[in-house]
């Protein structure tokens, strides 16, 4: 490590973590219009935001009004993160969880590829039935898959377990923005009122999913 010495400069940007973090909320902040998000989900819309460089990300958002203390309640309780995509899970900074609450992705279980082919479906959706010991309310975020969101949202219709809230944030080209219209229907349609946070259309992904976690786990920026 001795041999090691950082570059000379080049450039001139900020290094500071910390000063990096407040000036990029603080852009945000003076760019992006917060107006359409409740009040007490600002910093929520700020985090999403920030993962993903988009300030134009707010007239998209669609938070559920009990959302912030949906989610906070139930991890203030011990419960667990059930994530559908691996990059969703690295991205929750564990400091935060109130609980040292477990976040866990079932892809990689070893029951999953035959579930997949057996119902003709994604190896993510399948991992989805696995969350069951686990669902009822559990925060889930879903980042990655819209097959993986359609499959959570068929479960509960068929009586299965509840999460306290869901991240819906899948990304993509087919059934993205299906899924997350789902989501938002789920309570007009059928009566089942789950708080939720998603954003229309095809935007998503694993950074503004885990960036929605770290902001629903603790209340500073």
């Amino acid at each position: 490590m001795t041999d090691l010495r950082r570059p000379r400069r080049h450039y001139a940007y900020l290094d500071a973590g910390p000063a990096i973090y407040v000036d990029s909320f603080a852009t945000i902040r003076r760019e992006a219009d917060l107006s359409r998000v409740p009040v007490d989900a600002e910093r929520l819309a700020v985090r999403m935001i920030h993962g993903s460089g988009q300030v134009d990300l707010a007239q998209d958002l669609v938070v559920h009004p009990r959302l912030v203390v949906a989610a906070r309640t139930a991890l203030e309780a011990g419960a667990p993160i059930l994530c559908d995509a691996t990059m969703v899970a690295t991205g929750v900074t564990r400091s935060r969880l109130p609980r040292d609450n477990e976040v866990l992705c079932l892809l990689d279980d070893p029951r999953v590829p035959e579930l997949a082919r057996e119902w003709s479906t994604t190896r993510t959706a399948a991992a989805v039935s696995l969350w069951a010991p686990r669902l009822e309310g559990a925060v889930v975020a879903v980042g990655n898959a819209p097959t993986a969101l359609f499959h959570l949202l068929e479960t509960i219709l068929d009586g299965g377990p509840r999460p306290a809230a869901i991240v819906g944030c899948p990304v993509g080209f087919v059934g993205a923005a299906e899924s997350k219209q789902a989501l938002v229907d789920l309570a007009t349609a059928h009566g089942i009122d789950i708080p939720y946070v998603t954003v229309r259309g095809r935007r998503g992904g694993s950074a503004m999913t885990s960036s929605a976690l770290n902001a629903l786990a603790q209340e500073e920026e």
